[in-house]
């Protein structure tokens, strides 16, 4: 009976993230026609801190000790937001459809194994090891039929993916930088200090390399509105809170859900057709997925 309401809770935080997660892809889709893709972050990360400030002030948060933990922090905000949602969005931008975009962004977990035992000295076992070659492979099966890249040129293919590849080691060497540095912070002052910096790198490569033009609508704002309330603010307070409790492996392991997630949110809202095979992938993926997090 006491058992219950942890398990209840292991379960509840790590599926909401994945599905959460997953619609940052749907929303890039709804938003970047009306706007450029650093210009795009920049906004929102904006809009998140003037909303976590406040109410960091107001609920006297506590803030980090030392100037070097409040570093610590900023450092992970500038790989986990700045670097890989940049990357993601730009390379979406440029061309490459969501599928393979979260194609390449669902390699972190076996990036992050191998990086883990290096950099973190975190023993990963084979069952483990097992669980992310069968994650691998339901996410291929999900998506490779989404892989329409035949007869695009090899400079074409490099100018589309290099972005997501970014993404990709950003995410990644963030999850291991704040496993080992910040595990823990309060995620009200947090949240300010890891997107402060994110307005201010980002903002200065935009005002360089884009227009900073911006069309506003209605499904623009509900895109920018959606990614500021359900993806900046409440899935990365979900991923805070994983990464604060387990290992980067196991945290990794989620990301490997998002793209069959996303194909089937794509399928609710688009009416994109799950094939057969995608069906066997999302199966495939999630038996990895729980392998490797025992």
């Amino acid at each position: 009976m006491v058992q219950r309401p942890v398990l209840s809770l292991q379960l509840f935080l790590p599926v909401t993230f994945v599905v959460l997660w997953s619609t940052g892809f749907i929303g890039a889709k709804f938003g970047l026609p009306y706007v450029e893709p650093l210009t795009f972050n920049v906004v929102r990360f904006i809009l998140v801190v003037l909303l976590m400030t406040p109410i960091a002030l107001l609920t006297r948060a506590p803030w980090p000790a030392t100037p070097r933990a409040a570093m610590h922090i900023a450092v992970t905000g500038l790989l986990v937001h700045g670097g890989y949602l940049g990357g993601v969005f730009t390379a979406i931008d440029r061309g490459l459809p969501a599928g393979p975009t979260a194609l390449v962004v669902g390699l972190q977990p076996l990036l992050t194994a191998l990086l883990a035992g290096l950099l973190l000295g975190e023993q990963v076992t084979r069952r483990q090891w097992l669980g992310l070659g069968l994650g691998l492979g339901g996410v291929l099966l999900v998506l490779g039929s989404k892989l329409e890249l035949d007869g695009v040129t090899l400079e074409v293919l490099l100018h589309w993916v290099w972005p997501a590849l970014f993404a990709l080691c950003s995410i990644t060497l963030g999850t291991l930088y704040q496993t080992r540095f910040c595990p823990a912070f309060d995620l009200r002052s947090g949240s300010v200090i890891q997107f402060l910096p994110c307005v201010l790198v980002l903002g200065a490569v935009a005002l360089v390399t884009e227009t900073r033009e911006i069309q506003w609508n209605g499904e623009f704002v509900f895109a920018l509105l959606w990614l500021v309330l359900v993806l900046s603010i409440g899935a990365i307070t979900l991923l805070n809170k994983m990464i604060s409790q387990g290992s980067a492996v196991k945290v990794a392991s989620l990301f490997y859900l998002t793209p069959p997630t996303t194909a089937l949110i794509a399928w609710l809202l688009f009416g994109e057709v799950l094939a057969p095979l995608a069906v066997v992938g999302m199966l495939l993926s999630a038996t990895g997925v729980w392998l490797a997090r025992r």
